[in-house]
Protein backbone atom coordinates (compact mmCIF):
# COMPACT_ATOMS: atom_id res chain seq x y z
CA UNK A 1 0.00 0.00 0.00
CA UNK A 2 2.75 2.43 0.65
CA UNK A 3 4.37 1.88 -2.49
CA UNK A 4 1.15 2.26 -4.48
CA UNK A 5 0.74 5.36 -2.83
CA UNK A 6 4.14 6.52 -3.62
CA UNK A 7 3.88 5.65 -6.92
CA UNK A 8 0.61 7.27 -7.02
CA UNK A 9 2.14 11.05 -5.41
CA UNK A 10 4.72 10.82 -7.99
CA UNK A 11 2.51 10.63 -10.61
CA UNK A 12 0.40 13.33 -9.55
CA UNK A 13 3.75 15.51 -9.84
CA UNK A 14 4.27 14.90 -12.98
CA UNK A 15 0.39 15.87 -13.75
CA UNK A 16 1.47 18.92 -12.19
CA UNK A 17 4.32 19.95 -14.07
CA UNK A 18 1.98 20.18 -16.76
CA UNK A 19 4.36 18.23 -18.70
CA UNK A 20 3.52 18.70 -22.66
CA UNK A 21 4.59 15.25 -23.12
CA UNK A 22 3.30 12.07 -22.79
CA UNK A 23 4.01 10.34 -19.30
CA UNK A 24 4.09 6.52 -18.90
CA UNK A 25 4.05 6.59 -15.04
CA UNK A 26 1.30 8.87 -14.77
CA UNK A 27 -0.52 6.40 -17.56
CA UNK A 28 0.37 3.45 -15.46
CA UNK A 29 -0.12 4.50 -12.15
CA UNK A 30 -2.74 6.92 -12.23
CA UNK A 31 -5.02 7.06 -15.57
CA UNK A 32 -5.22 3.43 -15.71
CA UNK A 33 -7.00 3.07 -12.09
CA UNK A 34 -9.06 5.71 -12.80
CA UNK A 35 -10.31 4.52 -16.00
CA UNK A 36 -10.85 0.84 -14.51
CA UNK A 37 -12.98 2.43 -11.38
CA UNK A 38 -15.92 2.74 -13.98
CA UNK A 39 -16.20 -0.65 -14.38
CA UNK A 40 -16.84 -1.25 -10.41
CA UNK A 41 -20.54 -0.78 -9.09
CA UNK A 42 -18.65 0.36 -6.23
CA UNK A 43 -16.06 2.69 -7.21
CA UNK A 44 -15.24 4.16 -3.91
CA UNK A 45 -12.79 1.19 -3.11
CA UNK A 46 -10.45 2.11 -6.41
CA UNK A 47 -11.55 6.24 -5.57
CA UNK A 48 -9.81 5.84 -2.22
CA UNK A 49 -6.54 3.79 -3.90
CA UNK A 50 -6.46 7.01 -6.77
CA UNK A 51 -7.85 9.92 -5.24
CA UNK A 52 -7.45 9.58 -1.32
CA UNK A 53 -10.12 11.69 0.08
CA UNK A 54 -12.74 11.55 -2.59
CA UNK A 55 -16.15 10.12 -2.22
CA UNK A 56 -18.82 9.05 -3.98
CA UNK A 57 -22.17 10.89 -4.22
CA UNK A 58 -24.21 8.88 -6.54
CA UNK A 59 -24.22 6.63 -9.16
CA UNK A 60 -26.90 6.44 -12.34
CA UNK A 61 -27.33 3.30 -14.46
CA UNK A 62 -29.34 3.62 -17.31
CA UNK A 63 -30.03 1.37 -20.67
CA UNK A 64 -28.28 3.26 -23.19
CA UNK A 65 -28.53 1.14 -26.65
CA UNK A 66 -30.47 -0.91 -28.93
CA UNK A 67 -28.71 -3.80 -27.37
CA UNK A 68 -29.91 -3.28 -23.89
CA UNK A 69 -26.07 -2.31 -22.85
CA UNK A 70 -25.94 -0.24 -19.63
CA UNK A 71 -23.99 2.78 -19.01
CA UNK A 72 -23.50 3.83 -15.83
CA UNK A 73 -22.08 7.38 -14.18
CA UNK A 74 -20.96 8.30 -10.95
CA UNK A 75 -20.15 11.38 -9.48
CA UNK A 76 -17.64 11.82 -6.10
CA UNK A 77 -16.42 15.49 -4.19
CA UNK A 78 -13.63 15.38 -2.83
CA UNK A 79 -13.30 18.28 -0.49
CA UNK A 80 -9.27 18.22 0.18
CA UNK A 81 -8.35 19.21 -3.44
CA UNK A 82 -11.62 21.48 -4.04
CA UNK A 83 -13.20 18.81 -6.80
CA UNK A 84 -15.95 17.78 -8.35
CA UNK A 85 -15.89 14.52 -10.50
CA UNK A 86 -18.06 12.26 -12.90
CA UNK A 87 -16.63 9.26 -14.06
CA UNK A 88 -19.17 7.11 -16.90
CA UNK A 89 -18.86 3.23 -18.09
CA UNK A 90 -19.90 1.40 -21.13
CA UNK A 91 -20.58 -2.35 -20.09
CA UNK A 92 -21.50 -4.70 -23.15
CA UNK A 93 -23.61 -7.57 -21.27
CA UNK A 94 -22.93 -10.76 -22.12
CA UNK A 95 -26.83 -12.05 -23.30
CA UNK A 96 -26.73 -15.43 -20.74
CA UNK A 97 -24.37 -14.62 -18.10
CA UNK A 98 -24.51 -10.51 -17.52
CA UNK A 99 -20.94 -10.81 -17.26
CA UNK A 100 -18.90 -7.85 -19.48
CA UNK A 101 -18.31 -9.47 -23.46
CA UNK A 102 -16.04 -7.54 -25.51
CA UNK A 103 -16.50 -10.24 -28.22
CA UNK A 104 -20.21 -9.13 -28.28
CA UNK A 105 -18.58 -5.51 -28.27
CA UNK A 106 -16.34 -5.81 -31.45
CA UNK A 107 -19.50 -6.66 -33.19
CA UNK A 108 -21.62 -3.95 -32.10
CA UNK A 109 -18.94 -1.12 -32.91
CA UNK A 110 -18.13 -2.33 -36.47
CA UNK A 111 -22.53 -2.98 -36.59
CA UNK A 112 -22.80 0.44 -36.06
CA UNK A 113 -20.52 1.66 -38.34
CA UNK A 114 -23.29 0.99 -41.21
CA UNK A 115 -25.20 4.21 -38.94
CA UNK A 116 -25.24 7.32 -39.93
CA UNK A 117 -23.09 9.88 -38.20
CA UNK A 118 -24.17 12.62 -36.18
CA UNK A 119 -22.84 16.06 -36.19
CA UNK A 120 -20.26 17.70 -33.74
CA UNK A 121 -20.82 21.09 -32.32
CA UNK A 122 -17.28 22.02 -34.04
CA UNK A 123 -17.14 20.31 -37.26
CA UNK A 124 -17.12 16.48 -38.60
CA UNK A 125 -19.19 13.88 -37.78
CA UNK A 126 -19.16 10.84 -34.78
CA UNK A 127 -20.63 7.60 -34.13
CA UNK A 128 -24.12 7.41 -33.37
CA UNK A 129 -23.55 4.75 -31.07
CA UNK A 130 -20.92 6.34 -29.32
CA UNK A 131 -22.79 10.25 -29.03
CA UNK A 132 -26.46 8.50 -27.83
CA UNK A 133 -24.30 6.21 -25.08
CA UNK A 134 -22.70 9.28 -23.34
CA UNK A 135 -25.96 11.41 -23.75
CA UNK A 136 -28.17 8.65 -22.60
CA UNK A 137 -26.66 8.66 -18.64
CA UNK A 138 -26.19 12.49 -18.80
CA UNK A 139 -29.82 12.77 -19.51
CA UNK A 140 -30.86 10.14 -17.14
CA UNK A 141 -30.32 11.74 -13.88
CA UNK A 142 -26.52 12.86 -13.79
CA UNK A 143 -26.88 16.16 -15.67
CA UNK A 144 -29.32 16.99 -12.65
CA UNK A 145 -26.62 15.58 -9.72
CA UNK A 146 -23.70 17.50 -11.39
CA UNK A 147 -26.22 20.93 -11.57
CA UNK A 148 -27.02 19.88 -7.79
CA UNK A 149 -23.14 19.84 -6.69
CA UNK A 150 -21.95 22.71 -8.49
CA UNK A 151 -24.68 24.78 -6.72
CA UNK A 152 -23.71 23.16 -3.82
CA UNK A 153 -19.59 23.56 -3.90
CA UNK A 154 -19.78 27.05 -5.56
CA UNK A 155 -15.90 27.66 -5.15
CA UNK A 156 -15.09 23.59 -6.57
CA UNK A 157 -14.12 22.86 -9.70
CA UNK A 158 -16.44 22.87 -13.02
CA UNK A 159 -17.43 19.50 -14.23
CA UNK A 160 -15.78 17.53 -16.73
CA UNK A 161 -17.37 14.05 -18.47
CA UNK A 162 -15.98 10.84 -17.50
CA UNK A 163 -13.23 9.82 -15.73
CA UNK A 164 -11.78 13.51 -14.34
CA UNK A 165 -10.50 14.31 -11.45
CA UNK A 166 -8.89 17.78 -11.04
CA UNK A 167 -5.65 19.41 -8.46
CA UNK A 168 -4.84 22.45 -7.60
CA UNK A 169 -1.37 23.37 -6.94
CA UNK A 170 0.34 26.33 -6.72
CA UNK A 171 -2.96 28.05 -7.63
CA UNK A 172 -2.80 26.35 -11.08
CA UNK A 173 -5.86 23.46 -11.46
CA UNK A 174 -5.50 20.46 -13.83
CA UNK A 175 -8.41 18.24 -15.57
CA UNK A 176 -7.70 15.28 -16.66
CA UNK A 177 -9.97 12.91 -18.63
CA UNK A 178 -9.17 8.88 -19.00
CA UNK A 179 -11.20 5.92 -20.66
CA UNK A 180 -11.11 2.37 -21.28
CA UNK A 181 -12.42 0.70 -24.38
CA UNK A 182 -15.61 2.18 -25.41
CA UNK A 183 -14.92 4.39 -21.98
CA UNK A 184 -12.02 6.05 -24.26
CA UNK A 185 -14.32 7.21 -26.73
CA UNK A 186 -16.64 8.93 -24.25
CA UNK A 187 -14.09 10.75 -22.76
CA UNK A 188 -12.39 11.53 -26.14
CA UNK A 189 -15.74 13.54 -26.69
CA UNK A 190 -15.78 14.97 -23.34
CA UNK A 191 -12.78 16.81 -24.05
CA UNK A 192 -13.56 18.05 -27.33
CA UNK A 193 -17.05 18.87 -26.20
CA UNK A 194 -15.38 20.73 -23.08
CA UNK A 195 -12.65 22.47 -24.79
CA UNK A 196 -15.21 23.96 -27.86
CA UNK A 197 -17.63 25.54 -24.87
CA UNK A 198 -14.52 27.21 -23.65
CA UNK A 199 -15.59 25.79 -19.93
CA UNK A 200 -11.65 25.12 -19.25
CA UNK A 201 -7.96 26.10 -20.31
CA UNK A 202 -7.32 23.51 -22.80
CA UNK A 203 -3.67 24.33 -21.90
CA UNK A 204 -3.99 22.31 -19.17
CA UNK A 205 -6.52 19.52 -19.92
CA UNK A 206 -4.85 16.16 -20.54
CA UNK A 207 -6.81 12.77 -22.28
CA UNK A 208 -5.38 9.72 -21.84
CA UNK A 209 -7.06 6.76 -23.21
CA UNK A 210 -6.65 3.03 -23.16
CA UNK A 211 -7.95 1.11 -26.68
CA UNK A 212 -10.18 3.51 -27.55
CA UNK A 213 -11.87 2.87 -30.78
CA UNK A 214 -12.08 5.43 -33.68
CA UNK A 215 -15.19 7.90 -32.96
CA UNK A 216 -15.47 10.07 -36.11
CA UNK A 217 -14.67 10.84 -39.62
CA UNK A 218 -11.80 13.26 -40.96
CA UNK A 219 -13.09 16.36 -40.30
CA UNK A 220 -13.68 15.29 -36.30
CA UNK A 221 -10.29 14.05 -36.23
CA UNK A 222 -8.58 17.45 -37.47
CA UNK A 223 -11.05 19.15 -35.06
CA UNK A 224 -9.92 17.02 -32.23
CA UNK A 225 -6.61 17.54 -32.65
CA UNK A 226 -6.78 21.42 -33.10
CA UNK A 227 -8.71 21.42 -29.42
CA UNK A 228 -7.00 18.90 -27.61
CA UNK A 229 -3.66 19.32 -27.67
CA UNK A 230 -2.69 16.75 -24.85
CA UNK A 231 -4.46 13.57 -25.49
CA UNK A 232 -2.36 10.37 -25.77
CA UNK A 233 -4.24 6.99 -26.96
CA UNK A 234 -2.38 4.34 -25.35
CA UNK A 235 -2.17 0.71 -27.25
CA UNK A 236 -1.51 -2.78 -26.23
CA UNK A 237 0.10 -4.68 -28.66
CA UNK A 238 -2.76 -6.16 -31.49
CA UNK A 239 -5.78 -4.79 -29.67
CA UNK A 240 -8.97 -5.18 -31.79
CA UNK A 241 -10.94 -2.66 -30.92
CA UNK A 242 -8.83 -0.14 -31.86
CA UNK A 243 -8.70 -0.87 -35.47
CA UNK A 244 -13.16 -0.40 -35.54
CA UNK A 245 -14.78 0.95 -37.13
CA UNK A 246 -12.48 0.29 -40.12
CA UNK A 247 -11.45 3.03 -41.91
CA UNK A 248 -13.49 1.58 -45.12
CA UNK A 249 -16.73 3.06 -43.59
CA UNK A 250 -14.54 6.54 -43.22
CA UNK A 251 -13.44 6.70 -39.61
CA UNK A 252 -10.05 7.95 -38.34
CA UNK A 253 -8.16 8.08 -35.57
CA UNK A 254 -7.34 11.62 -34.14
CA UNK A 255 -3.49 11.74 -32.47
CA UNK A 256 -1.00 11.03 -30.46
CA UNK A 257 -0.55 7.10 -30.52
CA UNK A 258 1.69 5.26 -27.92
CA UNK A 259 2.04 1.75 -29.13
CA UNK A 260 3.30 -0.95 -26.94
CA UNK A 261 4.41 -4.00 -28.50
CA UNK A 262 4.14 -5.97 -26.21
CA UNK A 263 1.49 -8.81 -27.09
CA UNK A 264 -0.36 -10.25 -24.15
CA UNK A 265 0.85 -8.09 -20.97
CA UNK A 266 2.70 -4.82 -20.74
CA UNK A 267 5.52 -4.69 -18.11
CA UNK A 268 7.25 -2.06 -16.31
CA UNK A 269 10.25 -2.06 -18.52
CA UNK A 270 8.52 -2.26 -21.91
CA UNK A 271 9.08 0.11 -24.05
CA UNK A 272 6.76 2.43 -26.90
CA UNK A 273 6.51 4.13 -29.76
CA UNK A 274 5.45 7.29 -30.41
CA UNK A 275 3.60 8.40 -33.41
CA UNK A 276 2.21 11.98 -33.66
CA UNK A 277 0.09 11.24 -36.75
CA UNK A 278 -3.60 10.16 -36.65
CA UNK A 279 -2.94 7.42 -38.94
CA UNK A 280 0.65 5.76 -38.41
CA UNK A 281 1.96 2.36 -39.79
CA UNK A 282 4.99 2.82 -37.62
CA UNK A 283 2.32 2.06 -34.79
CA UNK A 284 -0.79 0.04 -34.48
CA UNK A 285 -1.63 0.63 -38.22
CA UNK A 286 0.92 -1.89 -39.01
CA UNK A 287 -1.39 -4.54 -38.06
CA UNK A 288 -3.76 -6.08 -40.25
CA UNK A 289 -3.54 -9.66 -39.06
CA UNK A 290 -3.80 -11.39 -36.06
CA UNK A 291 -5.63 -8.72 -33.99
CA UNK A 292 -6.95 -9.92 -30.80
CA UNK A 293 -9.48 -9.40 -28.12
CA UNK A 294 -6.77 -10.79 -25.29
CA UNK A 295 -5.03 -7.43 -25.51
CA UNK A 296 -7.95 -5.05 -25.47
CA UNK A 297 -9.15 -6.56 -22.01
CA UNK A 298 -5.60 -6.35 -20.63
CA UNK A 299 -3.02 -3.13 -20.02
CA UNK A 300 -0.43 -2.79 -17.81
CA UNK A 301 -0.84 -6.07 -17.32
CA UNK A 302 -3.81 -6.32 -15.71
CA UNK A 303 -7.11 -6.80 -17.05
CA UNK A 304 -8.84 -3.74 -16.75
CA UNK A 305 -12.70 -4.55 -16.36
CA UNK A 306 -11.36 -6.94 -13.26
CA UNK A 307 -9.23 -4.72 -12.14
CA UNK A 308 -11.83 -2.06 -11.39
CA UNK A 309 -14.67 -4.28 -10.14
CA UNK A 310 -11.84 -6.11 -7.52
CA UNK A 311 -11.34 -2.36 -6.05
CA UNK A 312 -8.29 -1.52 -8.16
CA UNK A 313 -6.26 -4.02 -5.85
Amino acid sequence: MLLRMRLILAALALLCCASADFEESLARNFMLPLAAAAYSDAPQQCLDKTIHGAKLRKQVTVKCDSFHDKCSGFTFVDDKHSIIGISFRKRNMHRSSGSNNPAQMAVEIQETAFQPKVDFVEGGQVSKYFNDAFRSVWDGGLEEEVSYLIMTYPDYDLWVPFSLFSISVGGQKYFTITGHSLGGALASLATAEIISMDLFDKSRIFLYTFGQPRIGDQMYADVHDKLVKESYRVVHGRDLIVHAPAPVYKYVHHKNEMAFRCSTTTKEDDSYQVCTRQEDQNCSDEYTFGLTLADHTNYYGKNVSDFGQSGCK
